[in-house]
């Protein structure tokens, strides 16, 4: 019974009330001398006296109308409830309208110290409470066993006994919970143990349906002239909707319910990582193979945004919910960005073969060639298009970098040491204006190139152990390997200064700030 069901059930006990009285539903009405104020007692004999034993008969009689009533069969309700559920709402329905009847029409006719009220209560609340304890004694598909917890838990505390009309009265009856602790328990892990499974059930097979439209080479669909795929909203709908079924027991199952939801929703995510892996390595030749690739990504940000906003505490989301999901959304960048990747390839060799005799037009060829292939990105969200971006400026740097390491440079002057410097920073000018452009934010990369360039420039190997030590505040794994690959083009650095400099990596100099991987990208010999 999802949410709406409940609503609908709320909205039928609060119908107007079916006629009741104390006559015509067959509940015995007060003898005679009782209607307004209680009668002076007098003796057994005279007039307006208080048949013997009559209180005792007309609390049975009120007993056997309470079972009368809610005995009585239930009219036809509405197509896809169940027999138990169309019970269950006739039993809350009649005693919320009988009691609001006794409450306005019959406690009115009785003396003071004659609880009517009570009376009545009680005998519903003892019928009720035997017919969910008959019915909890057998095995309950998922369905019946939320419908008994919901009238439990919320609709028989909350929408009868607190009701407006009645919650003044039924205070102090104290009539208590339709079924003791332990049997609620028992039914709360049962509907725990069904909904998760069922949860579980339903995201499965949602990955399976959308596994096979990709392998299937179904286009994906366009919302907003971005590709889109209705995994991520499946996924959330369906986990939403289990908070929702146990939240509308009690807050209590909603906040068990939680936790072992997020563990669920931990397993789909590395599943539909794994399906997702497995597509981008057999189905490369498929016509719409890219548009899938960024649909899958765009997923990426759906499913983050319902973690931060619904299911998580204000630290930060744990890694076995967000490592799937930078897993698939990194594997997606390395697979739209490979063939860019390779194009540039031979042209950063060029740097090399030419021995940077001309390194702004080598470098005007590599982002020309970029700016060329950026539309091809154009259906990421525009998040996910900018850390695109961010991965392709971290490239161009690496790549620049690696091709100062090669060791096949080699200057002995000062002026060509100078000179070379002076290309690096206007190539990385360059680089970091066209990166930004284009949306990347990646303000880390900034120091990579130019701090490099000073090494190259100075000429005190006392000054050079100061810029060096502060690369490697910003750039930590910056190593000796990386940092000999680039003092072997000042050719005019003797062993023993290029030892002393290489000194200062073996000093802790502490990080700049939280550090992410540069150089540990860069081989060098």
């Amino acid at each position: 019974m999802p949410a709406p069901r409940r609503r609908a059930l709320c909205q039928e006990l609060s119908r107007t009330p079916l006629p009741l009285g104390a006559c015509s539903s067959g509940v015995p009405s007060p003898p005679p001398g009782w209607e307004g104020s209680a009668p002076t007692r007098q003796s057994s004999r005279g007039p307006g006296a208080r048949p013997r034993r009559w209180l005792q008969l007309w609390r049975r009689g009120v007993a056997q109308a309470a079972e009368e009533r809610l005995c009585a069969r239930p009219a036809a309700g509405a197509e896809g409830r169940s027999e138990a559920e169309r019970v269950f709402l006739h039993m809350g329905r009649t005693m919320k309208e009988d009691l609001e009847a006794v409450v306005e029409r019959l406690k009115p006719l009785f003396p003071a110290d004659v609880d009517v009220v009570a009376a009545y209560a009680e005998s519903y609340h003892e019928h009720f409470a035997a017919q969910l304890a008959a019915m909890a004694q057998f095995e309950l598909c998922d369905r019946d066993t939320y419908m008994l917890l919901v009238w439990v838990q919320n609709l028989y505390p909350n929408d009868i006994i607190n009701s407006p009309k009645l919650a003044g009265e039924l205070q102090r009856v104290r009539l208590g919970s339709l079924l003791p602790p332990r049997q609620i328990r028992l039914l709360e892990a049962t509907f725990l143990s069904n909904e998760v499974a069922s949860v579980r059930e339903l995201m499965a097979r949602a990955l399976q349906l959308e596994s096979q439209r990709w392998a299937q080479d179904v286009a994906p669909q366009r919302l907003d002239g971005h590709c889109h795929s209705e995994l991520a909203i499946d996924i959330i709908q369906i986990i939403s909707q289990g908070q929702a079924k146990a939240e509308s027991i009690s807050l209590d199952l909603g906040v068990q319910i939680k936790h072992v939801l997020l563990l669920e929703l931990a397993a789909f995510l590395r599943s539909y990582q794994r399906a997702f892996d497995d597509f981008l390595e057999r189905c490369r030749q498929l016509r719409n193979y890219r548009g899938n690739v960024i649909a899958n990504i765009n997923n990426c940000l759906s499913l983050r945004t319902s973690m931060e906003q619904k299911w998580q505490n204000p630290q930060d989301l744990p890694g076995h919910l967000l490592d799937p999901l930078n897993e698939l959304k990194s594997h997606g960048f390395d697979t739209l960005l490979q063939r860019l990747f390779g194009d540039l390839k031979p042209l950063f060799k060029k740097f090399t073969q030419t021995r940077w005799a001309a390194p702004e037009q080598t470098l005007e060829e590599i982002l020309s060639t970029v700016a060329d292939r950026l539309p091809e990105f154009s259906e990421l969200l525009d998040s996910f298009r900018e850390e695109l971006v961010e991965v392709v400026h971290l490239h161009l740097v690496k790549e620049y970098i690696t091709r100062l390491s090669k060791r096949s440079l080699v200057l002995k002057t000062v002026e060509q040491q100078q000179q070379l410097a002076g290309h690096i920073l206007a190539n990385d000018a360059a680089i970091q204006r066209f990166c930004a452009q284009n949306g990347s934010s990646a303000t880390w990369l900034h120091h990579a190139l130019p701090k490099l360039a000073e090494i190259i420039r100075l000429q005190d190997p006392s000054a050079i152990k100061i810029e060096v030590a502060t690369y490697a505040t910003w750039y930590p794994d910056f190593s000796k390997g990386h940092l000999s690959a680039i003092l072997a083009i000042k050719g005019n650095l003797s062993s023993s200064e290029v030892r002393s400099i290489r000194s200062i990596l073996d000093v802790s100099v502490g990080v700049h700030q939280a550090s992410k991987p540069l150089f540990s990208l860069i081989k060098v010999g």
